[in-house]
């Protein structure tokens, strides 16, 4: 994940910090707290997202182009879990960071290359789905060929933005009260301020505004095909679409927004406007992506949740996909209709066909939704 926040120098690996020391109650208290934080993250999000990975590599037919990129997100939240969580909740024990500088930069370049890599998901993906609902009429090659290259392109685009600190644009190193390292935010040269301001655009409101953008235009199409269908089935369709998407903002807002404002008040305020200790707020909430990513991203996903109930046995319910059919076959689970212009002209039967769809693949229900199943 990427560290927003002011640095500390607590790199020593002697019995004290020159930034908090170790005799210091109130000091020693908030590493405790923070530890115990970390500690649930860690376990949480590992626990959750390797539930995630197990479940897609034991259902290969749930590899989707929508749930490829869900994939990815699981992906980038586990490796975090692995080379990011564990480092920072060993130094909020000990009360200071234990790898050194090299160890330092490599906390802050990974853990800033695995967060960037879910944002972009985030975005890609909600570009994704107003892709398929708007302009549906690719095959389905040409889907799985589109969500392979928005995957590669999130890592891509995350090298991009992650490496120039390595090479002098910025810098990685320690930040807060010295047990997590990330950029150094408090380097008011140009250079620095220039990169800050860089990230912050293009790796975080940039996304948010396209994933703002692309799920209004969902819901404004998913309202006028409710409103010339009526019924209470397409009300229930609108309210359940409704809520996946305002879970999706929210989290994505709670998670990374106070990462990016207190960045730019860090770089930008008066010296000293973010006190080590408020920093740590925001950078818990950025780390708590890995537990509510699982949650918002894949619980809401009925297929997926089948699935898991299928393998540790709660439900008798064979999975929805089975292994003699094509991915693409319940279509009724994504929202496969003819394109606006034509769901317009005949909205009754746009949705008989997805119905039908999905009768035809041998679900056993039809959950018209956004949610990529």
């Amino acid at each position: 994940m990427v560290e927003f926040f002011p640095h500390g120098n607590n790199l020593s690996t002697g019995p004290s910090s020159p930034a908090e020391p170790a005799g210091d109650p109130l000091a020693r208290a908030c590493h405790v707290a923070v530890a115990v934080a970390l500690g649930f993250i860690l376990v949480l999000g590992f626990l959750g997202n390797f539930l995630v990975l197990l479940v897609f590599s034991r259902f290969p037919r749930l590899h989707t182009p929508m749930n490829l990129l869900l994939i990815n997100i699981s992906a980038s939240d586990m490796l975090v879990c692995v080379f990011g969580t564990p480092l920072s909740f060993a130094a909020s024990v000990r009360g200071k960071w234990l790898t050194g500088q090299s160890g330092c930069r490599w906390y802050g370049f990974s853990n800033a290359l695995f967060g960037i890599v879910s944002v972009v998901s985030f975005s890609l993906l909600s570009l994704e789905r107003y892709s398929a609902v708007i302009w549906n009429t690719q095959t389905s090659s040409s889907q799985y060929l589109r969500a392979k290259i928005a995957v590669a392109t999130s890592w891509f685009y995350s090298l991009f933005w992650t490496l120039p600190p390595l090479f002098g644009w910025s810098s990685y190193g320690p930040e807060g009260i010295g047990t997590t390292c990330s950029v150094l935010w408090q380097q008011r040269t140009a250079a620095s301020r220039s990169y800050i301001s860089c990230l912050f655009i293009f790796c975080l409101l940039l996304p948010l505004l396209l994933m703002i953008f692309c799920y209004g235009k969902i819901l404004l199409a998913l309202r006028a095909v409710s409103r010339r269908v009526g019924g209470a089935t397409g009300e229930r369709r609108e309210t359940r679409v409704l809520l996946m998407v305002v879970c999706m903002v929210a989290g994505y807002l709670l998670c990374w927004m106070p990462y990016g404002v207190v960045a730019m008040l860090a770089s930008f305020g008066p010296p000293g406007v973010v006190p080590p200790t408020a920093s740590l707020i925001p950078s818990l909430l950025a780390k708590t992506s890995t537990v509510l990513n699982p949650v918002i991203y894949v619980r809401l996903n009925h297929q997926f949740c089948r699935c898991f109930l299928y393998m540790i046995g709660c439900s008798s319910e064979a999975p929805p996909t089975p292994v003699n059919q094509t991915p693409s076959a319940c279509k009724g689970a994504w929202l496969q209709v003819p394109s606006l212009p034509g769901l317009e002209q005949n909205p009754a039967a746009a949705t008989f066909k997805t119905q039908q769809g999905c009768s035809d693949a041998g679900c056993s229900e039809c959950n018209v939704d956004l949610r990529g199943h």
